[in-house]
């Protein structure tokens, strides 16, 4: 069982940036992809990034590509989202999940453990 907590949330002008953080409890992490979702009010919850077990790969959506970095630690037990050029549109609450296989299409059911979510919010 992987336990997952975000961190580094808040709120930040448009056009500021925010470094977001998820550490996990399992001492396995690092054989873990690791993905990060947003689900902003009365959306679907959407796929942002992910980055492989050993950070050599990643992949993300479209809107932030050249915005939004995803990097890992495994020596820390941590993933992180590194959001620069924030825009209004980018508010939501920012999930870490974990997953066993590498994978791009940002399909939910491939993820396995979820954490609890951390509020972003931008303001224009």
């Amino acid at each position: 069982q992987v336990q997952l907590v975000e961190s580094g949330g808040g709120l930040v002008q448009a056009g500021g940036s925010l470094r977001l953080s998820c550490a996990a409890s399992e001492r396995t992490f690092s054989t873990y992809t690791m993905g990060w979702f947003r689900q902003a009010p009365g959306k679907e919850r959407e796929f942002v990034a992910v980055i492989s077990w050993s950070g050599g790969s990643t992949y993300y959506v479209d809107s932030v590509k050249g915005r939004f970095t995803i990097s890992r630690d495994n020596a820390k037990n941590s993933v992180y989202l590194q959001m620069n050029s924030l825009k209004p549109e980018d508010t939501a609450v920012y999930y870490c999940a974990a997953r066993r296989s590498w994978a791009t299409s940002g399909d939910r059911s491939g993820y396995a453990y979820w954490g609890q979510g951390t509020q972003v919010t931008v303001s224009s």
